[in-house]
């Protein structure tokens, strides 16, 4: 059996803010069957904790990045957890990365380089009985973690992944922090984890892992480019021998249109209509004549929901609707809220159950990212019959079949892809979906094919055991 570390900031379902949680909660169960077994890294907020039933204190460290901490062992909803415990780090209010104000926690560096530093700890033997063969990190807040481990005596022994979720994420911290992070001067340079003066953990995961992947083939190349790499895609071009895009997947028992129990179950999409009659109810919307769309986001203009707002009328004027669920931006918080109607509704915050719903019962989801990497809300739409309209980015492209006259002759179509990524462009799409839903025979079809589609982890798992059968034979 092959050890694996998964290093996370966040986990599904005991503590999300984005699809990061749903990889690291997925993917221990998806991993088993290939003869990997994961122990999941993460801190302990209180809401971690909260959720722990049974634990075991299985290491101490007194000094960690400013004071005692605990690692607890426990499980989880069958996930096999080591939690950090360091009430100076984790015990406050707010959410993993933002105070109730909604700015970042000031010793955030500090927090999560804890969780890496006690990564590498895990690697060199801190637990008497364990130690992984493969220390796999997510995102910058575990991005020092390659670091520390490569300037450990586990290095070249345990082998590091460092798996880039979103990289407009980096987590910099200022230079004068070097010390305080245990970072030798040595490595703040250029080709370490320098980046414009200050400390990158991203790029320190970037320099120092031995292998990196990404969420999505598309978006691999993507991160290679001045557009997409925000910085980074020099480090990415000279990493590129060590470097693969591994689609995300969903977990097809939660998210699984015949037994979800937050709907009324259906097995083919004539089912949905009872959800979708539903949903207009709990929207307060009438009937109409065109497609209930869906947008279940975060409010950013990286997810393009500023070009909505302006490509609404395309939908409007052709009958259709729209249901929004999402927070973030409070000017596009408000901006939503100035155009709810008779035909579009607005809920600021997140509701999961409602988000299952809102699946359930729409016709269509709109994802209109500038930017993706993955995405898992397409994902859930086509599970659910629900058919995704996407920009022609990252893993969107790499999901969906567009409506050509080509996919349509071949009645393989699963949704509709707009480009370049433009108000005017989406209008376009808009208008496009408005004409496929007033043909029921196409759309069916089109339904048939989305729910069809395999969107779990039985592809994405095998290629992540294959990596890392691949890193221990060359290590």
């Amino acid at each position: 059996m092959t050890q694996v570390l998964s290093v996370a900031s966040e986990v599904a379902p005991i503590i999300k803010t984005g699809g990061l949680a749903d990889v690291a909660g997925a993917l221990p169960a998806a991993l088993a069957p290939f003869g990997v077994t994961m122990r999941t890294l993460m801190p302990g907020y209180p809401r971690v904790l909260k959720a722990l039933k049974k634990t075991a204190v299985v290491a101490r460290f007194d000094d960690c990045f400013g004071g005692p901490a605990d690692l607890l062992a426990a499980r989880v909803d069958g996930r096999d957890l080591l939690v950090l415990s360091a009430p100076h780090l984790f015990d406050r209010g707010g959410g993993p990365y933002l105070s109730d104000a909604g700015s970042d926690w000031p010793d955030n560096p500090e927090r999560f380089a804890a969780l890496s530093w006690v990564a590498s700890e895990l690697a060199n033997g801190a637990l008497p009985d364990w130690r992984p063969d493969i220390v796999h990190c997510h995102d910058w807040q575990a991005g020092l973690a390659p670091y520390y481990i490569a300037r450990s005596p586990a290095a070249g022994r345990v082998q590091t992944v460092l798996t880039i979720h979103n990289i407009a994420f980096q987590g910099l911290a200022p230079a004068w922090k070097m010390a305080g992070l245990r970072i030798a001067p040595v490595d703040f340079t250029p080709d370490g984890m320098e980046y414009w003066g200050q400390i990158s953990a991203l790029k320190a995961g970037l320099v120092f892992a031995d292998w990196l992947t990404t969420v999505s083939p598309t978006y691999a190349a993507e991160l290679m480019t001045a557009e997409f790499g925000m910085g980074l895609e020099g480090v990415m071009r000279a990493r590129k021998a060590n470097f693969s895009g591994i689609l995300n997947g969903i977990d097809e028992a939660v998210w699984s249109p015949g037994t979800d129990d937050q709907i009324q179950p259906y097995k083919t999409a004539r089912g949905k209509a009872a959800n979708k009659a539903a949903l207009q109810q709990e929207f307060g919307l009438a009937e109409a004549t065109g497609p209930l769309c869906v947008v279940v986001s975060r409010l950013s203009e990286q997810k393009g929901l500023d070009l909505l707002l302006q490509a609404l009328p395309a939908l409007l004027d052709r009958g259709g609707q729209l249901a929004l669920l999402g927070s973030g931006d409070k000017g596009l918080e408000a901006a939503f809220q100035r155009v709810a109607g008779p035909n579009v509704g607005i809920r600021i915050g997140y509701d999961e159950g409602l988000s299952h719903r809102m699946m359930a019962g729409g016709d269509a989801i709109l994802v209109p990212s500038r930017f993706e990497p993955c995405g898992l809300t397409q994902l859930y739409g086509l599970r659910y019959g629900t058919l995704p309209l996407v920009a022609l980015t990252g893993g969107l492209a790499d999901t969906v079949i567009p409506s050509t006259p080509a996919t349509m002759a071949r009645e393989v179509a699963t949704g509709i892809q707009f480009f370049p990524v433009t108000a005017q462009a989406l209008a376009g799409a808009l208008e496009q979906l408005c004409d496929l839903y007033a043909q029921p025979d196409r759309w069916t079809k089109m339904q048939r094919n989305a729910m069809s589609q395999p969107v779990g982890w039985d592809q994405s798992a095998a290629r992540y055991a294959d990596l890392y059968t691949k890193l221990l034979a060359a290590a």
